[in-house]
């Protein structure tokens, strides 16, 4: 592959794999939003969009017509789509670096605070008084919790309330780095290695390729 095209396609996700790498190894729960997380796998594959489906299908008429603008084009295109995906989607909220059994005593806390009538069956809990229900869903591999609303009927405020009750708690909570994060980095470093070492052997290529890509 060209060097280009290689640094294009693999640096988002190195920076992705990277990011995932040093959250994993923190002593602290990481909570985000649903959104977010998508946002950023959209982030990470948008080099690999760049390089493959969009050079591959790029329109010829309207190249010629907007120049190197195109690509900006393309891309506008490409996360409005990511946003249609992520408004689509039901509330969620995702705890890096935590179990379903480290997570329950926070959210349970939690939970009492924002409505004395919460509800706990199993791994799920029902707010009456907020309008939400949700289950707790853990990747034991990865070493998360992934908390999603259950039906299609949810307030989106309380779901808001939710996310910074618990994330204020989790500031306050402690755990054990998981070594996944340290295969995670390892990959991110080896991927950036190979970028660099292939656009120092050819740089005289990658310029070409570049000049060919702006359409100069």
């Amino acid at each position: 592959m060209n060097p280009l095209h290689l640094c294009i396609a693999l640096c988002p996700l190195a920076a992705y794999m990277f990011l995932l790498g040093a959250i994993n190894l923190s002593r602290r729960p990481f909570l985000t939003t649903g959104g977010r997380d998508n946002y950023a796998l959209g982030v990470a594959v948008v080099g690999l969009m760049i390089a493959g489906p969009m050079k591959l299908f790029l329109p010829d008429n309207a190249a010629a017509l907007f120049g190197p603008y195109i690509w900006l084009l393309m891309l506008s295109l490409y996360f409005l789509a990511v946003t249609f995906w992520v408004l689509m989607e039901r509330p969620r909220l995702v705890v890096f670096n935590s179990t379903i059994d480290q997570l329950k005593p926070v959210l349970r806390r939690v939970a009492n605070e924002l409505d004395p009538e919460a509800r706990w069956s199993g791994d799920a809990i029902l707010f009456p008084s907020l309008g939400i229900h949700l289950v707790l869903e853990e990747s034991t591999a990865m070493r998360n919790v992934q908390i999603n609303s259950v039906g299609g009927r949810q307030d989106f405020l309380s779901w808001r309330r939710l996310e910074l009750a618990l994330g204020g708690a989790l500031r306050r909570e402690t755990t054990a780095p998981n070594p996944y994060g340290g295969i995670l980095l390892t990959i991110a470093v080896s991927i950036t290695v190979v970028v660099v070492l292939q656009l120092m052997r050819r740089p005289d290529l990658a310029a070409l390729e570049w000049k060919e890509l702006m359409m100069f």
